[in-house]
């Protein structure tokens, strides 16, 4: 028996997903799972606990399955056919008729559409309660391997930054969502001064180059590291060693939240109670309206309070 998870999005989408491939693979502890998705963000899972094998769903093998009665190959046939449940949360009409097409057995339909009712990862979820399958805990986690460990290790090694060490992300998937950069900026210079004992890694992918070369520029401090585009297996074995996360409604921030570290999340006009991660370690600072009017002295006490609290 194998079962077949498919799951289009960004990557905080994505993390939002695994306490739903978590409650598969605890039903059925003996059973295959594969994961058709998109890349990066499924590199988190093949070989890690959740899957087996992970495929990408940009793959050009996989168009036709998006075109009303569209010419299937043998091979999707062949591959499709080989798994007794698919659960498929692409809301495209044509992809599901094409699933079936295509020798899927057991279709659970998901649906991707997030509404204000509950925490996006029971939403997620509620397609399980088709077998009989009830989410209890809405907590991402991500497992490691040894691997990932060591190699984040040697990027912090080969970067100068020695534990121990905080983690900031100041970007995200929208501008609405992000605390505007002179805040950061500020953020940045008072942690370095108020905590001379840590370093401070500042992360970001390629939509955050603006900003790292802004803080680049900005900030000159032996103990301020800049680390971009770092493979996303690798950026969450760093995130896991740091003491703390400052990060705001992004993929990176529901990383660093389901490696289990303590995470200061910024939230604007996205609602945490249904998009925050909710792990027990996440401390989340809001502002209903607009991220400009987010305080900086609301932060700066957030912080202080959890790094007297841990140390």
């Amino acid at each position: 028996m194998s079962i077949l998870v498919i799951r289009g999005g960004a990557i905080g989408d994505f993390v939002l997903t695994l306490p739903a491939i978590r409650l598969l693979r605890v039903a059925f502890p003996k059973v295959a799972v594969d994961i058709l998705g998109c890349y990066p963000a499924v590199q988190l899972a093949e070989g890690r606990y959740y899957a087996r094998a992970t495929h990408d769903l940009g793959s050009a093998s996989l168009a036709s399955l998006f075109f009303p009665q569209a010419q299937l190959s043998r091979a999707l046939y062949r591959y499709f056919s080989g798994f007794q449940r698919v659960v498929n949360y692409i809301q495209d009409p044509w992809f599901s008729r094409n699933l079936l097409r295509a020798g899927v057995r057991c279709l659970i339909q998901g649906s991707s559409k997030i509404d204000d009712d509950a925490h996006a990862a029971y939403q997620l979820a509620q397609p399980l309660e088709k077998v009989s399958l009830f989410l209890q805990d809405p907590a991402a986690q991500i497992f490691l391997s040894n691997q990932d460990q060591q190699n984040a290790l040697h990027v912090l090694k080969h970067t100068g930054c020695k534990a121990p060490f905080f983690v900031m992300h100041p970007g995200s998937g929208g501008a609405h969502k992000n605390w505007p950069l002179v805040c950061w900026k500020r953020l940045f210079l008072w942690v370095l001064q108020k905590f001379p004992r840590y370093n401070l890694a500042c992360v970001g992918g390629e939509a955050d180059k603006f900003a790292l070369r802004y803080f680049s520029s900005q900030i000159c401090s032996p103990r301020l590291h800049i680390l971009e585009s770092l493979p996303l297996p690798v950026l969450a074995g760093l995130l896991s060693q740091a003491c703390v996360f400052v990060g705001q409604d992004s993929g990176i921030s529901h990383i660093a939240a389901a490696t289990d570290i303590h995470c200061i999340l910024l939230y604007g006009p996205t609602n945490p109670r249904v998009w925050a991660p909710a792990n027990i370690l996440v401390s989340v600072v809001s502002h209903t309206t607009s991220m400009k009017d987010l305080h900086f002295e609301i932060v700066q006490h957030a912080f202080q309070s959890l790094v007297r609290r841990i140390e």
